[in-house]
This record gives structure tokens, sequence and C-alpha cells, in this order.
């Protein structure tokens, strides 16, 4: 695709605008930038010129957005984020093969990233980016290599690729349970429980298998997050079904216990997306492998 010359965004006329618009003042804008009134005022007047409509209203001492200034700011300050991180991305990779991955908070946080000194000793030449995501969104426009969601395998315009399914079971501090008599599922359900809001029949599925009946699978409080939901259970506020794999710590540490030894598969698994464009990424592809060969190991 061919580029047209007269649609490629400036990037000084674009911090220029910027800074008048926050600052409602071109002289202001000028002290930020360490240019002078006149050329922050002729790289405003050159990017409408580029533009076809006024951006600023001038009124007495001051610059007031115009309709569509109000509108073309915050793509102006997307095009500007976007520019400074591809310099970035460029300087981090310059000596390396840069390999930029979106992860779900909890699983970078609890899992990767304390695994990942072993992947970087057997891939010194890869630097890594990572940056959380907890829903799918478009990877080619967002400048991912690649991805790690839960759900289905299903990813606009990208290959979603096996991981491992999750398995969580009832957990909760010692605190909570102690001096309890908690031999049976159904003994469970006289504690306080904790509910993953993205997953809010996962209580309900553990007590349907346990094939016990009872009216409090859907009480107690709910956190949007696995991070939080560890620690409201390791702070004693309720039981809690967790992955093993994400509360590895806090069990070894006597923070948590496993209160009853029923595991639940959970309907959804883990996979490695990559987009179309870029199935053949060669530092995408080692990670995926080394990730696999862990997930088998543990």
């Amino acid at each position: 695709m061919t580029l047209s010359r007269a649609l490629i965004p400036d990037l000084g006329r674009l911090r220029s605008f910027e800074s008048a618009a926050r600052h409602g003042s071109v002289t202001q804008a000028g002290r930020e930038l360490n240019l002078t009134q006149s050329t922050v005022s002729r790289q405003i007047r050159e990017l409408e010129a580029q533009l076809g409509v006024p951006l600023f209203e001038r009124v007495r001492q001051r610059v007031v957005l115009s309709e569509a200034g109000r509108k073309f700011l915050p793509d102006a300050r997307k095009l500007l984020e976007q520019g400074e991180a591809v310099m970035l991305r460029a300087m981090a990779g310059s000596k390396a093969s840069l390999l930029r991955l979106a992860t779900l908070p909890t699983f970078g946080a609890r899992w990767l990233i304390p695994h990942l000194p072993g992947f970087l000793r057997a891939h010194p030449e890869i630097a890594l980016d990572i940056a959380s995501r907890s829903a799918p969104f478009d990877l080619e426009e967002q400048g991912f290599d690649a991805a790690i969601h839960y759900g289905q395998p299903v990813w606009a315009n990208a290959a979603c690729r096996y991981i491992c399914q999750e398995v969580i079971v009832p957990v909760a501090s010692p605190a909570l349970i102690e001096g309890r008599s908690l031999r049976k599922p159904e003994d469970l359900a006289k504690l306080p429980l904790l509910h993953l809001a993205t997953r809010p029949k996962a209580w309900a599925d553990w007590f349907r298998l346990a094939d016990v009946e009872t009216t409090a699978s859907f009480q107690g409080h709910r956190f949007d997050q696995f991070t939080m939901m560890i620690q409201a259970a390791g702070a004693g506020l309720g039981m809690a079904l967790l992955p093993l794999y994400l509360i590895g710590q806090e069990l070894n540490a006597g923070h948590l216990r496993v209160v009853i030894d029923v595991p639940l598969p959970t309907e959804n698994s883990y996979h490695f997306v990559m987009p179309n464009g870029k199935l053949d990424h060669p530092a995408a592809n080692q990670l995926y492998s080394w990730i696999v060969a862990q997930v088998v190991r543990t």
C-alpha cells in the first residue's frame, strides 16, 4: 500500500496542538516544548491546513478548542503515544529480538513472570515487552506478537494454540478453618464464600460436582481479579475456588490450605494467541513451546 504524504501526521505539529489544547495557551505550549510562540502557532496553522478544519477558536488571550479540535484531540494523543511506543520498542529491540506479549494480569504476575528467568537464560537474544490485558482485542492494531487468553479458542484475526485446562480447588486461610470440622463438601456451605465476578457460577458448579444441594452457592463477596481474591482468602474473608498454579507460594508458606481436595475442571482453557500475520514469529513460537513444557512439568 502506498501512503499519501499529505495524510501522514507530523508529530511536531501534533505535539504543539496537544500542548496548546491542554494549557489553553500557545505561549504556555511554547514554554513547555521549548519553542517560540510563533513556531507553535505556525505548526498549529499547518496542522489545520492539513486537516482542512479549524482546531481552535481564539478567545482574548487564550485558545479554546473548536468542535473539530475536541473530536481530534483524543486521536492526536493516541498518535503521540503510539509514536513514543514505537521508538521505545525500537530502542529496546535494537540488539535483540523484541517480543510484545499481552497476558492476563494474574497469570502474568503469579505464574509467567516467576518462571521467565529460565526462558530468558535459554534465549538471551529475546527482549520482552509485556502488558496486561483481560479481554480480547485487535493484536495487529495494538502491535502485539502474541497474547495469553483464558476462554474458548476464539479470537478474531488470530490463531489460538492450546496451553492447558484449568482446575480449581477450594482453599482458605488456616485462621478461617481452625477448629472447624470440614470433612465433607457440604460442610463448606457453612462458611463465607468468595466469588470471581467473571465466573459467578463456580461455587454452584463445585457443589453440583460434589453432589451437594445448598442455597449458599451465590452468597458472599465478589472480586474482579484473581489477585484480589487470593489476598481476600489469605486475609480470612472466606473460602475461594482457585487454581493451584496461582497459589503455590501461599500453599508452601502455609498462608492458604486446600480444605477439601475435590478439584473442579473449568469449562474454558488457556490459549496462546498469535495474529494471523505473525504465525511464523520465531520468538513467539519459542515462548509458546517453553510455556507448554513448563506446564507439563508442573
